[in-house]
């Protein structure tokens, strides 16, 4: 979202305090995960011949959206050479980029705790809502940046073990307590810069669920926003809370069919939207054509760049991905491993980042498909070591 026998005494209070406070990604949480996986190993060697075969136009657009990474991968002991190598390979030949890929990667099919080659495929995009940069008789739902009492503790810099995990919270003389969970934010508010205002309550949640999204003005200019930082608390999906209460059916549950409801219940919203406690803060950038950052802070290619399970597939990996659209057309490609989220947990695990604007909310909101992932590993390389 682990504790060794040698260092159970000492560590038992802070694995407590982790299940309390801890928020384990570096991107907005985002729905529908699976369990965290369990002890089986992930990674079964294949042939090349293995893979589903893809078009040349998909091959090239994955590599060139792995690729374009490669400038924050140059220090990287597993991607520096694979990454030198892939600059001289020209960029529209498909045949070099075969060359490229059989030569210098090997073929890791990726496998579930039980051994099933299938995993879940969703899709996440980048929305526009309407909004101003003060508040307005209509535009009243801040967006807040980081707040100032904040607290981040990266557990990794004393346990290696707990790599990714971190505590959040607040300072309360000189304990650390849970940080406020999003109903309380709501009616409180957050002592935390306001960088925008949206005109709906709905628009924050889906904003966060999202991880980055742009903000209309009424002058027609846009501001762009990014996660930059999560209060520590459980990411619960609210289309879950909605099966649960009756008010729709499992198979129903898309963002169109939430927002739907909430319009036929205003009067529910802040109950629907209380029943996630997790709260998300976000932080300025620039507007500009590209892709919105991704945990690996580079720009996200619409259709060739997912988020993963970086325990599983780390960061900056290329990803062979067999899987459907929602219409139940195939969909196979190379994308490239540049984000994280929350949600996004397990070993055949993926959110496909769709693109900007509404047609790409419409793929994502309905993108809940069976698919199958290959890893392509440097050869020579040693494998990650999954979590448990």
């Amino acid at each position: 979202m682990t504790d060794s026998a040698s260092l159970f005494t000492r560590r038992h209070g802070l694995l407590l305090a982790i299940a309390v406070l801890a928020g384990c990604s570096t991107t907005a949480p985002r729905p529908d995960a699976p369990a965290r996986p369990g002890t089986a190993k992930p990674y079964t060697k294949v042939e090349w011949s293995a893979l589903p075969a893809v078009s040349d136009a998909d091959l090239r657009a994955g590599f060139l959206a792995w690729r374009s990474a490669c400038p924050r991968l140059k220090t990287d002991a597993v991607w520096a050479q694979p990454c030198a190598t892939a600059s001289t390979v020209a960029d529209g030949n498909p045949a070099q980029i075969r060359q490229f890929l059989q030569r210098d990667l090997d073929v890791y099919a990726l496998r579930a705790a039980d051994n099933r080659a299938d995993g879940l495929i969703t899709g996440y995009y980048e929305p526009v809502y309407s909004g101003s940069l003060t508040r307005t008789g209509t535009a009243t739902v801040p967006v807040y940046g980081t707040p100032d009492d904040l607290i981040v503790v990266q557990l990794d810099s004393l346990y290696p073990e707990l790599k990714g995990k971190r505590l959040r919270g607040r300072l309360e003389g000189k304990v650390l307590k849970p940080y406020d969970d999003a109903g309380t934010i709501a009616s409180k508010g957050a002592k935390a810069p306001v960088l925008a205002w949206l005109t709906d309550p709905m628009d924050l949640q889906l904003l966060q669920i999202q991880g980055s999204g742009r903000v209309r003005l009424a002058d027609g200019t846009q501001v762009r926003l990014a996660y930059a930082e999560q209060n520590g608390h459980p990411y619960r999906a609210i289309g879950r809370w909605l099966v649960d209460q009756g008010e729709l059916k499992k198979e129903d549950v898309s963002m169109a069919s939430i927002r739907a409801w909430a319009q036929a219940h205003p009067a529910r919203v802040p109950e629907l939207l209380r029943s996630n406690p997790s709260y998300v803060f976000f932080v300025r950038n620039p507007d500009s054509p590209e892709g919105p950052r991704g945990s690996l802070n580079v720009p996200l290619t619409a259709g060739y760049s997912v988020a993963v399970d970086r325990t599983v597939v780390p960061l900056g990996s290329l990803v062979w991905l067999s899987t459907t659209r929602p219409d139940g057309s195939a969909l196979v490609r190379p994308v490239a491993a540049q984000d994280t989220g929350g949600a996004i947990a397990g070993q055949v695990r993926a959110d496909l980042y769709w693109g900007t604007g509404d047609a790409a909310g419409d793929l994502a909101g309905h993108m809940k498909q069976a698919g199958r992932m290959w890893l392509l590993w440097p050869k020579g390389a040693a494998l990650p070591a999954p979590a448990n």
